[in-house]
């Protein structure tokens, strides 16, 4: 019972350690090489690059040159379409996650599903070319 991973928006030692004591995944959310290192240290095997639009795939690939074996999740600016998507496979990164921008507003409001589910598979499609 319980949540199957913690994704938060910034680095939390205490919830680190609470995770690491339950066996739940935590992604914090990290702005710097520093905190990224701090997060691993504490058990955490993948780390949030937030916000992506501000830090940009150039901070990704910044970590990834001293410290190769980080696992990166971006998201803040990640957005569905191939070139976006493209840079940060490109920088480096391993997973990204995409929310308002993957679900506009008015799209929602519209209620318009099928065109919400073109651009998941759309977004899932260049994710698979982009990580080959």
């Amino acid at each position: 019972e319980g949540a199957n991973f913690i994704v938060g928006p910034f680095f939390n030692p205490e919830i680190a350690e609470l995770c690491n004591r339950r066996l739940v995944p935590y992604i914090p959310g990290c702005g710097s090489v520093t905190e990224v290192g701090n997060a691993q240290a504490a058990g955490c095997d993948i780390c949030k690059v937030f916000p992506g639009d501000v830090l940009g795939p150039s901070f990704v690939k910044s970590v990834k040159a001293p410290m190769p074996w980080t696992q990166v999740l971006v998201t803040g600016g990640v957005k569905p379409e191939e070139e976006n998507i493209r840079a940060w496979f490109k920088a480096g990164a391993s997973c990204v996650g995409m929310g308002s921008n993957l679900f506009p507003k008015d799209v929602i409001k519209a209620r318009n599903w099928a065109a919400i589910t073109k651009l998941c598979c759309d977004s899932l499609a260049i994710i698979a070319e982009a990580r080959e």
